[in-house]
């Protein structure tokens, strides 16, 4: 079985920046090939891992309709074929593959699309020793039941007392949801010295289940590439944001 991280909050919090330097993690620590799942509509997971996702899941999603009602296609099973083109959209590195849930074609809401993706991690997942889900911004993705069956599910906040709600909420309706997560996890981004802001987030979720793991602090490192599109592979190890990412990640999946 893949060990699986599932990342999720809101738009803005750098959960698609953590969820990146999670993949380069694994892949330092020689547990790749990682399986990276860009589940937010609005694609970005690719260009911080260097590579672009040409084709989506959504992009298939009304010829993966007519896959998921027909009997067979040209002697195919419906299986084989829904692999298939899945396997047409899946972007392969020497220590990573990425694959993008993208947009739906045409009109209708994410639901069959993420019922096919939910298909697709299953098959998908047995095949990669690790697999790392970026989640859609916000709660749309636990409502949905986007991540299901994970190792951890990771919880980004702001340091705001506002953010940090959030996360809670998110918490709660994953519960309400019951996401199959081993364990659940919480991390602050953007701390400054002495903002007490890990404080806040311990008394957010007490009487959770939920392990406030961290901080990551503000980068202008990490910024800079950001605004110039630079994948993580090219942060510097001493880096303050990917030192503090490394030991969320040696805290979840380490030794």
């Amino acid at each position: 079985m893949a060990w699986t991280l599932a990342v999720t909050g809101k738009g803005g919090v750098g959960k698609t920046t953590l969820a990146a330097m999670a993949v380069r993690w694994l892949v330092a620590r020689g547990r790749g090939p990682v399986l990276a799942v860009d589940a937010d509509p609005n694609t970005s997971l690719d260009a911080l891992l260097g590579v672009r996702a040409a084709r989506s899941v959504g992009g298939v999603r009304e010829e993966a309709r007519r896959i998921a009602q027909a009997e067979s296609v040209g002697g195919m099973g419906k299986a084989e074929l829904l692999d298939l083109k899945i396997q047409e959209a899946l972007v392969e590195s020497d220590s990573f593959d990425l694959i993008a849930m993208g947009r739906p074609e045409g009109p209708g809401c994410y639901c069959y699309a993420n019922n096919v993706l939910r298909q697709v991690l299953a098959r998908l997942s047995g095949r990669y020793p690790s697999v790392v889900v970026d989640n859609e911004a916000g709660l749309e993705s636990l409502s949905r039941r986007t991540a299901q069956a994970v190792d951890w599910l990771l919880f980004v906040a702001e340091p705001s007392a506002r953010g940090l709600a959030t996360a809670r909420r998110l918490h709660d309706l994953a519960v309400e949801m019951r996401v199959d997560a081993g364990a659940m996890g919480a991390v602050v981004n953007r701390t400054r010295d002495g903002d007490g802001s890990l404080d806040r987030a311990r008394d957010r979720f007490e009487g959770t289940s939920v392990r406030v793991l961290g901080g990551c602090p503000e980068d202008p490192g990490l910024a800079a590439r950001d605004a110039t599109g630079e994948a993580v592979w090219t942060l510097p190890d001493d880096s303050p944001a990917w030192r503090a990412a490394a030991a969320l990640m040696e805290r979840m999946a380490g030794p």
